[in-house]
């Protein structure tokens, strides 16, 4: 991996109902911090991170645009779809609401993104749910929707087991994520990567055409990072 800072850089999107967790998600991701209460996503907010996948041995970085959830702001957060490679489509695993929405917003991406896009459906706040262990670092088991709420949580309304059989059904990728204790967070970047890499080498996306795909260049864009020095002699 010498001469390059990254090999790749891969556009993002992260969509799905306002109060889901996107904006959470993306800041765990970049700072490795949870803001208990974040501001309202106005339009688009904008995060990158480096990651590196060790199996292709390559760095990539992500560009992630986290989009807002409501309706006002549609027309602007479509815009953004275009020319993206991946989509974390996300839905708050305590609320059926978002999850039966995460429908419209799916079809939205694929209206208006690139026919090739790789999408992970994400369900986010794991962490609130009666009788999940939020410090887990793994995947959860399956957890059924009627369990009985414990004081300070929530309920939860999609099982792990329906998401995953609509996630099937649709095509996606889909993982469960807790943006307050960092849970599977990097994880599902890490899948929608590997998927988009894996359709690189396939030829789906072409990395010199498709403006989500962009092949690094380091002789041109000054991506080097340890280029020699030219010296001068003298005489």
């Amino acid at each position: 991996m010498s001469g390059v800072a990254w090999h790749y850089v891969l556009k993002f999107i992260i969509t799905g109902d306002a109060a889901v967790g996107k904006s959470s998600l993306l800041i765990r991701l970049t700072d490795q911090r949870f803001l208990a209460n974040p501001d309202p996503t106005l339009g688009v907010e904008f995060g990158s991170k480096l990651i590196t996948i060790p199996e292709e041995n390559k760095v990539v970085k992500l560009q992630c645009w986290d989009t807002a959830g409501t309706e006002s702001f549609r027309s602007i957060t479509r815009s953004y779809y275009r020319g993206a490679a991946g989509c974390l489509l996300v839905y708050d695993v305590t609320s059926r609401q978002s999850f039966v929405n995460a429908r419209s917003w799916l079809q939205d991406v694929r209206e208006h993104a690139d026919p090739h896009l790789t999408c992970i459906l994400v369900g986010n706040k794991v962490d609130l749910c009666a009788d999940e262990d939020p410090t887990d670092p793994g995947q959860d088991p399956p957890t059924p929707a009627d369990a009985p709420a414990k004081p300070g949580r929530r309920k939860r309304e999609v099982t792990t087991d329906e998401a995953h059989i609509w996630a099937q059904e649709e095509g996606l990728l889909f993982v469960e994520t807790s943006a307050k204790s960092g849970q599977n967070v990097e994880i599902a970047f890490e899948r929608a990567t590997r998927d988009i890499l894996e359709k690189v080498r396939k030829g789906v996306f072409d990395e010199d055409r498709s403006p989500g795909v962009k092949l690094s260049q380091p002789k041109n864009d000054g991506l080097a990072v340890d280029a020699p020095t030219p010296t001068s002699r003298c005489c």
